[in-house]
């Protein structure tokens, strides 16, 4: 059974519980960024001892591991055969506060982490920032220089490259935009911004990474307006699922890592 570690999102975690059966085996790393990742833990910060807000416990716990900086160290002592990546939750801003960096996501605000002391100096940086782009770039060559280092470097690397669905498919079967994108809090969101970004990501990370198998779906990138967690430019149609669990059953070692059966072959949404 191949240990499989998710450094990435949603779009990667949902083929197991969307389009794959049972989580065996998994490690999922979200709600991060890289110069996060790669970072010092949040001074004085003390997580509440109850759930806070409406946050589910893995909300939770993958907002605590970002502030206190446990989740390269949970990815090395799981020693995975196989990393999959993706970039999907590179779109928050991140919160410097002394010296430590946080991702503003979802889970921040809905916490109300940020109105503890530990927050109180904190300030923000803008993700399409040439500043938080700078911060990226330095934290892929860290990244890269700790895969090769440690025992991650023995890993299959595979790259779930991804991009912002700008339309959206209706239970009609007709194509429609994605209009009024948001971030977090009303924070608003320009659909090519993003993936213009994403794109620079990618080829920065391959460009130091060591081999990578890429994963692209982008034939069936359209967001699924009955997607279970709602409608989003990366909340996508199942045959989008499919598709890329199609291509990871075919990548070495991953022939059972999933527990169902996959089905009959999808074709593009017109």
């Amino acid at each position: 059974m191949p240990r499989i570690a998710i450094v990435g999102s949603c779009i990667t975690r949902d083929l197991w519980p969307i389009r794959g059966g049972g989580a065996e085996a998994l490690l999922y790393v979200s709600r991060t960024s890289l110069p996060g990742l790669l970072g010092t833990p949040v001074a004085h910060f003390a997580p509440f001892e109850d759930l806070p807000g409406d946050l589910h416990q893995h909300e939770h716990k993958a907002l605590v591991a970002d502030i206190h900086k446990t989740a390269l160290r949970g990815l090395l002592a799981y020693r995975p055969t196989h990393i999959i990546f993706d970039f999907i939750d590179e779109r928050f801003d991140l919160l410097t506060v002394g010296g430590a960096l946080a991702s503003n996501s979802g889970e921040m605000v809905r916490s109300g982490y940020r109105t503890q002391e530990a927050f109180g100096p904190a300030r923000m940086i803008s993700r399409l920032s040439e500043a938080c782009e700078r911060m990226w770039l330095e934290a892929a060559d860290e990244f890269a220089a700790v895969v090769r280092g440690t025992p991650l470097a023995r890993a299959t690397l595979i790259l779930h490259s991804a991009r912002w669905a700008d339309r959206q498919r209706r239970p009609n079967g007709r194509l429609a935009p994605i209009r009024n994108v948001e971030i977090v809090g009303g924070q608003s969101a320009v659909i090519a911004d993003y993936n213009a970004l994403l794109d620079r990501q990618e080829a920065a990370f391959a460009a130091r990474m060591p081999a990578m198998t890429r994963i692209d779906a982008d034939a069936f990138r359209f967001a699924d307006s009955e997607h279970r967690w709602g409608l989003s430019p990366f909340h996508y149609i199942p045959e989008y699922y499919d598709e890329v669990r199609r291509q990871l059953v075919a990548v070495d070692g991953l022939e059972d890592a999933f527990s169902d059966r996959l089905a009959a072959p999808s074709v593009p949404a017109g």
